[in-house]
């Protein structure tokens, strides 16, 4: 048997140091400016009645880069560490982080929800640390990894990913079900669940050439700014008619200059905004 350490990624690394640095920074405030500490958590903690009740939508995303103490953060980073950069590795970095993100965010709107719905968890506790994306990395390797062994550090022998990733989820389940003390167990099923949800409905398409999250997201992004160039196209051809002008664009709003104006089908002139 041979141990051999993981890379460390491009996105694995950023995010160590994203994590590392704010938590130093948390312990340097929390030495000379203890109030700016406070601050920091009262707008940055992830809080569901917050979030609901005054539009702090942005504790989704930032209550992963906090952390409860120097051991909860460790755990979290080696984790993220050593099982990031496994995918890192073999999606690239832009699908290790939509995964890792999507897990952040979907473990957090679990956390609200199931709070609100007095399932599981309270509104008016606090959640930090970055548990969701790891814990989405987690369960996604042990879906497309499940074969390969890993070594239960500090235990000195190996166990199936599949069903080391199967103890996970029982235990967190039971955990979260009891309480769990003052760990965020409720955030670790939501990325347990996203994770999930991700690797079964995103990987597979982005693996056989379709488009993934970001493609989506841009093109949607590029449909509303055409649908934009449309509208003003519109407006502006209705204004200078009530000046006794007459401008023409085509259907995706490119100007066409006169002496294109009769042309059929030509798709717009020369000039114009072409995107």
């Amino acid at each position: 048997m041979t141990l051999s350490l993981p890379p460390f990624t491009r996105a694995v690394t950023w995010l160590l140091g994203i994590n590392t640095g704010v938590f130093l920074l948390m312990e340097l405030l929390g030495m000379i400016a203890p109030i700016a500490v406070l601050y920091v958590k009262a707008y940055c903690e992830l809080v569901p009645i917050e979030v609901i009740r005054h539009g702090m939508v942005w504790q989704l995303v930032t209550y992963s880069v906090l952390h409860q103490g120097l051991w909860h953060l460790l755990g979290n980073m080696l984790g993220l560490w050593m099982f990031g950069s496994a995918f890192e590795s073999a999606w690239g970095t832009r699908r290790f982080l939509e995964l890792y993100w999507i897990g952040v965010v979907g473990a957090a709107v679990t956390t609200v929800v199931l709070s609100y719905l007095h399932i599981l968890g309270r509104p008016d506790v606090a959640t930090v640390g970055a548990s969701g994306g790891v814990f989405a990395i987690l369960i996604a390797f042990g879906v497309l990894f499940g074969d390969q062994e890993i070594m239960m550090i500090p235990f000195p022998f190996m166990i199936k990913a599949k069903y080391f990733v199967g103890i996970l989820i029982v235990v967190t389940l039971a955990l979260a079900m009891s309480g769990g003390g003052n760990v965020a167990y409720v955030a670790h099923l939501g990325g347990l669940l996203f994770g999930w949800l991700y690797v079964r409905r995103g990987p597979r398409r982005a693996m056989a050439g379709g488009p993934g999250l970001t493609e989506r997201y841009y093109e949607l992004k590029n449909s509303y700014y055409r649908w934009k160039r449309r509208r003003a196209a519109r407006k502006f051809e209705v204004y200078m008619r009530q000046h006794d002008r007459q401008v023409h664009f085509d259907e995706h709003g490119n100007y066409i200059p006169p002496e294109d104006d009769t042309r059929k089908g030509n798709g717009g002139g020369k000039s114009g905004w072409v995107n």
